[in-house]
Formats: C-alpha cells, structure tokens, sequence
C-alpha cells in the first residue's frame, strides 16, 4: 500500500514536470494544474500520516511521532476504557443476569457425556495432586498430629461415656442376658464338664492323695469327680436361668450398681483416670502402634491411587452421580438456580470492584512499558493500509481542486472587465 502510494506521488510529479516541459499550454496546463495540487495533497497526507507514527524524515518537527509521545496518556486512556466499559458492575451484572449462569449449567450437567467428562476430569486433576504431594512430609504430620490426638484424647471420661451409653434403655442388661445364656451354654457342654471332673481329681490327688487313696478302695474317684462336676454344673445352670427369668435379681441390681459406679468413677476419679491415662500412653508409645499409624498414610495414598486410577471407581462415580444430580436440580428447582445466580452475581459484582483497580493498572503499566518502536508497528500493521487510502484519497482530492482552481482563474481571465 506504500509502494502504491508512492507511486502515485511519482507519476504526479513526472506529470507535472511533463507538462512543463511541454509548454504548459492547452490541455498541459490542465494537467499542469492537477498534478501539481496532487502533489502538494499527496505530500501534505504523507506528512500527516507519518506524523502520527514517527518524525517525518527523522526532523524532529514539532507535533509529529505523536502516538509515541503520547504513550503514557494513550495507556491510561485505554485502561480507563477497559474498566469503564468492561469492568463497570452494572453493565456487568446486567449481561450475567441475562446470560442465566444457573441455568446454563443444569443444562450442560444434565448431559450424561458433559458430567462423565467434568468427573474425568477432577480424577485426573486428583491423580496429578498426588503425585506432586511429598509424601515423606504427608506421612510425618499425618503420624504427628494422629499421636498428638491420641495423648491428648481423654480415654477415661470416653469410656466413661461409652458405658453410659450401655446402660441407656436397658442395653448393659440385655448384654449381661447374652453372657449368661453364653456361659449356660459353656458349661453345660460335656466336654467342658469332663475336664473339670479332671481338675477335681487332679486337685484331691495333689491334696488329699491318701484320702482318694481310701476313696478309691470304695468307689473310684474318677467317677465321684464326674458326678460333682455334673452336679456343680447343673447348679450353675439352675442359678443362671434364675438371673435370667428374674428382672430384679439381686446379682443384676449388684451388676447394675457396680457399672453405674463405675461410669461415675472413669468420669470423677483422679486415681483410676490416671492409670486408664497410663495405659493409654503405654499403648501409643508401643513401637507396632507407631508403625501403624506411619503406615496410614501408604494405604490411604495407594487407596486412593488405585480408586482413581480406575475410571469407574468410587469416587468417580460417586462423583458423576453427583455432577448429574445436581444438573438434575438445577433443571427443576427454580428457587436453587435463583440462590446459585444470585451467588453468582453477588461474587462477580465484589470481583469486578475488586479488579478494577488492578486491571486498569496493570493495562497501563503493560502499554507504558512497551517498546516505542515495536508499538508503533504493531499499530502500522493494524491500521497502517487504511491509513495509505488517506494518501490516495489527498493525491486525488488535491487534483480535483487544482482542476477546479485552474478552472476558476481561465474563467476569470475570459471574463471582460467591467
């Protein structure tokens, strides 16, 4: 387009110096005329369009490179326009309103493809956060603060609290019932009644062996035993179906009585919360204890690894079913997607006000640190060809004038005076 331009300049000045060297008269002097105003329009538009961007020919004239100059001011005066126009609250505002963000998304989440995707996603984001965790540092302050909760856990007045939930509705009873109907069941099995036939035997020969001696000449000892455990066990039995077939039985209002003691005791007593503490720390320090609790972080981080690296594991899809639900939701209950936009807009109004000020900052701080030379080009190639029509468009117009000025003084000189 310069080249154009150029040429256009050219060809006025060879047409004006033609038609010098031909006289000048007749229908040179209308070319004459033409090519001369072309060429004062063509260098005065070239002057203007250069001054914009530059000195022309390098002289510093005054007026002239005047983006360059004025950079500072062209910055700001941008920046101002950006958070005018683009930042400004309510204009802001009023395009999300119209845009229904709420509703937008329960759409594009109720599609099944749009929800796998976006849970696909968030896996893969998962994966990647942990592989950049340091898994050393993650394992230590894990170990630290399950320790530091564990000293610090009140493991007295926590039993305590468990046993009183036992005794709530009659559960302490019931599990008392259980044990009973266990221990029936214990002993009133043979093989637990021949053994401690032969603890009674092996207990009176160690004790009494001359009197067994004397027994047995009468009768043998071995079946003596059988009989007493057969006996002891039967009276055992008889005891524990009255503790169960009687609600106040005094053995349950002693166990009643001893539990209630007790829960007040894990709550109240210095001495026995003291060795239940002393247990406590004994049990963390325990070095398979400690190994433990290092080892959570492995099985939490391989847990982990291995769901998400399965695209159809837990969390994904426990993740997706979320994501459709709530596209599901939002398609339904206009009172969610009302709540959703306004948290939408009440957000975007405290970020606009928020970045206003740095935005419009940093758009001027950009402009103004950019490079004289590279801005100007940028601009050039931005608008430099629009601005060669101006050249053309002067180069013309100045001819057309020179033709209507010539015209006027060959008017002027026809016209007889007065």
């Amino acid at each position: 387009m310069k080249a154009i331009a150029l040429a256009m300049l050219l060809a006025m000045l060879a047409g004006f110096v033609l038609s010098h060297a031909m006289g000048n008269q007749g229908v040179w002097a209308w070319v004459s005329a033409f090519c001369e105003a072309a060429t004062v329009g063509a260098l005065a538009d070239w002057f203007a369009v250069v001054a914009l961007f530059r000195h022309p020919l390098g002289l510093p004239i005054p007026h002239t490179a005047i983006i360059p100059r004025n950079k500072a001011r062209i910055a700001d005066s941008l920046a101002a326009f950006v958070r005018d126009h683009f930042l400004e609250p309510q204009t802001l505002l009023a395009k999300l309103e119209v845009f229904d963000p709420a509703a937008k998304l329960g759409d594009w989440l109720s599609r099944p493809e749009q929800s796998r995707r976006l849970a696909q996603l968030a896996r893969g984001w998962a994966l990647q956060a942990l592989d950049l965790l340091d898994e050393r540092a993650v394992r230590e302050a894990i170990q630290a603060f399950v320790i530091a909760r564990l000293r610090n856990w009140n493991a007295a007045a926590t039993a305590g609290d468990v046993l009183g939930l036992l005794t709530a509705d009659g559960r302490h009873q019931a599990l008392l019932d259980e044990a009973l109907r266990r221990l029936g069941a214990y002993l009133d099995d043979e093989a637990v009644k021949q053994r401690a036939s032969g603890l009674l035997v092996k207990h009176a020969r160690k004790e009494w062996p001359r009197l067994v001696g004397t027994v047995d000449f009468v009768k043998p000892i071995e079946g003596i035993a059988d009989n007493l455990a057969d006996r002891i066990a039967r009276a055992l039995l008889d005891e524990l179906n009255e503790i169960l077939s009687q609600p106040e039985h005094p053995l349950r209002r002693d166990y009643e009585q001893w539990l209630q003691d007790y829960v007040q005791r894990l709550r109240r007593d210095p001495a026995l919360a003291a060795r239940v503490e002393a247990i406590k720390q004994n049990l963390i320090g325990h070095e398979s204890v400690q190994e433990y609790v290092r080892g959570l972080w492995d099985q939490i981080h391989a847990s982990l690894r291995r769901d998400l690296e399965n695209g159809d594991g837990v969390l994904a899809r426990h993740l997706e079913q979320s994501l459709a639900g709530l596209g599901q939701a939002l398609a339904r209950d206009d009172a969610l997607r009302e709540a959703i936009n306004q948290h939408v807009l009440g957000g975007a109004e405290k970020l606009a006000l928020r970045l206003r000020g740095g935005v419009t900052d940093y758009i001027a701080q950009t402009v103004k640190a950019w490079d004289e030379r590279h801005l100007v080009e940028q601009l050039e190639l931005s608008v430099g060809r629009d601005l060669q029509y101006i050249r053309f468009n002067g180069t013309l117009v100045g001819g057309l004038i020179g033709l209507i000025l010539h015209a006027v003084i060959v008017l002027l000189d026809r016209t007889p005076p007065l």
